[in-house]
């Protein structure tokens, strides 16, 4: 199993980016993790609409054909921690490689859920990608302590 992290642009503010570096470090004690970054489509005299196609469109670029793609958005399924990590090992279990994309400022495209395995909700609330990237990045990294029995999550 692999698990790739697609995310549209790189976290601006310093400290989330080194908290996001260090839970996807800490994640891949656990998971062959990657990350990769897609360029942000710049709004300036485009639609949001636009902006998710042009972004999404990058994003699906970025992830090789994998067997579980899983569209990061508030509208998505709500899991326990608990849930994730049981989901995440059967994936691991039965050799399926998983990409989680998230989008840039407006969100995924349509295209982008449409070809997405499962849509994952971190909250009802609406987080900036940057924010998104360090929730999944902190979740990836505790799945694998609840996935070993280690006294990280209580």
């Amino acid at each position: 199993m692999r698990v790739l992290v697609a995310a549209v642009g790189r976290p601006k503010h310093r400290e989330l980016a080194a908290a996001t570096e260090e839970y996807e470090r800490r994640a891949a004690r656990y998971w062959p993790l990657e990350a990769r970054e897609v360029r942000e489509e710049s709004a300036r005299g485009r639609s949001s609409d636009e902006v998710r196609a042009r972004e999404g469109e990058r994003l699906l670029a970025a992830v090789r054909p994998v067997s579980v793609l899983v569209a990061c958005d508030a509208e998505g399924t709500l899991m326990r921690s608990e849930e994730f990590a049981g989901w995440l090992l059967r994936s691991r279990d039965a050799g399926r490689d998983v990409a989680f994309l998230i989008g840039g400022a407006y969100g995924l495209s349509d295209d982008v859920r449409r070809k997405a395995t499962l849509q994952l909700a971190f909250a009802r609330w609406t987080l900036s990608h940057e924010l998104a990237r360090l929730v999944l990045a902190e979740q990836l990294y505790r799945a694998g302590t609840i996935g070993r029995g280690e006294p990280y999550h209580k």
